[in-house]
């Protein structure tokens, strides 16, 4: 037989009060007796009793739950944001959906449709590399669900961001190169779709210009963040008639594999070829030489979009909320890969 929950009407007719108080009590209402506290408690904990959050939702019409789509769930950088996320939400009473869009687009929309129909209160989304059309995303909008981008953001207006500086990393890892004598620097770019591609790219120029260096456009190779493509770009750049001497890639994973491939060429790092990254994922201190990177506040950007959109729901829908967007910054992390290690530890 099935066993029936035990609900606030049962705790208020066994200890002969109204459901008000023994709901005033549960929450330690100062107007409520501590005798009366003390025995609804006492019974509530012996009939196993467990709030209703359906009842509490219909009731004030939140599910006090925020949905989140990320691109992938195994990547330290998202690995740490939602750390980031879970961790502020629970601390202010909200639950948390996480779904993994694997990098397709269609899948990001499938998310979008299912935290929808969930009723979440609020979305926390970074986009895929495939995103196109934010239409999915619009549709939490109209009705009335508040929208943040954390790190990939689309370019729509009227949206709240939470990003890096993606722009002045760039430039910081490029200008390392320079200042430790590289002279041909390549680019191996992300997704040509991103924003953050971009960004990067700009950041990359910058740095070229700013030392008087010309921008070689041989060198900037196309990887969309995947492996073979990444080969093939890396390749391409060692059979130049003057191969590059050093080498910014658009985030770790690329720089890695990148590593792995100069090391099957026996080129040496970083005295061949200086090499840096971009996210300063833990695998970066694991291979040889350890690799230089630009750390990205990965925690500190998933607590940031989540407090600001726990404000934007607390705030209603009825408000009114002027869109922002908040830049965090980025630091150099200075390792083997473009300094000889003796140097590095210094």
């Amino acid at each position: 037989m099935k066993k029936t929950q035990a609900t606030i009407v049962d705790i208020a007719h066994a200890l002969n009060i109204s459901p008000s108080t023994v709901s005033r009590a549960l929450k330690d209402h100062p107007r409520i007796s501590k005798k009366t506290r003390e025995a609804v408690k006492a019974l509530a904990k012996e009939l196993d009793y467990q709030p209703n959050p359906l009842a509490l939702s219909l009731l004030n019409r939140r599910t006090h739950t925020i949905g989140v789509i990320l691109p992938e769930i195994t990547h330290h950088f998202f690995s740490a944001a939602i750390s980031g996320i879970q961790e502020t939400a629970l601390a202010a009473g909200y639950n948390v959906m996480f779904c993994q869009s694997n990098e397709r687009q269609e899948q990001e929309e499938a998310a979008a449709t299912t935290l929808l129909r969930n009723k979440v209160d609020g979305l926390l989304a970074s986009i895929t590399r495939e995103t196109k059309s934010d239409e999915h995303f619009e549709a939490f909008r109209r009705r009335g669900v508040p929208v943040v981008f954390f790190d990939r953001a689309p370019e729509t207006q009227g949206v709240s961001k939470v990003v890096v500086d993606d722009y002045d990393g760039a430039f910081q890892a490029v200008e390392h190169l320079i200042e430790r004598g590289a002279r041909r620097i390549a680019h191996l770019m992300g997704s040509e779709s991103l924003p953050i591609s971009h960004e990067r790219l700009q950041g990359y120029r910058a740095a070229l210009k700013k030392h008087g260096l010309p921008t070689d456009e041989e060198l900037i190779g196309y990887t969309n963040i995947e492996r073979e493509q990444t080969r093939a770009a890396t390749e391409k750049l060692l059979a130049l008639p003057q191969p590059p001497d050093g080498i910014f890639a658009f985030n770790d994973y690329i720089a890695l594999f990148t590593l792995q491939l100069l090391r099957e060429r026996k080129i040496r790092i970083p005295e061949d070829i200086a090499l840096v990254g971009f996210s300063n994922d833990p695998l970066g201190t694991i291979v040889e030489p350890h690799l230089t990177t630009i750390a990205q506040p990965a925690f500190e950007m998933g607590q940031t979009a989540t407090r600001i959109l726990l404000e934007q729901i607390e705030a209603g829908g009825d408000v009114e909320v002027e869109p922002t967007t908040t830049i965090l910054r980025t630091h150099m992390i200075v390792r083997g890969s473009s300094v000889p290690e003796a140097e590095a530890l210094l």
